[in-house]
């Protein structure tokens, strides 16, 4: 069986979930329907565009935060104390 115009990495497999007002949402999907296109094909492009119109601009990546050991090692022991604690 051929890939044809899609292959597996353009598979879609992943959600967005959101939250927006009601009436947006219901003119939005009546725009997409006027136009004869999906909301989800719309969304897709806008994000698209967005990506793409900010790869150029160069921004230093976001430091992930580290969380020192002894803080850690304290924070999986209070989880482990309420794991135990809901057990009983």
């Amino acid at each position: 069986m051929a890939d044809g115009p899609h292959n597996k990495k353009d598979r879609k497999d992943s959600q967005l979930i959101l939250r927006i007002n009601g009436k947006e949402r219901d003119d939005f999907i009546a725009l997409c329907e006027a136009l004869d296109t999906s909301a989800a094909r719309e969304i897709r492009a806008f994000i698209r565009g967005f990506v793409k119109s900010h790869e150029t601009q160069a921004s230093p990546p976001i430091p992930t935060p580290t969380i020192p050991n002894d803080i850690a090692e304290t924070q999986e022991k209070k989880r482990k104390a309420k794991r135990d604690k809901k057990r009983k």
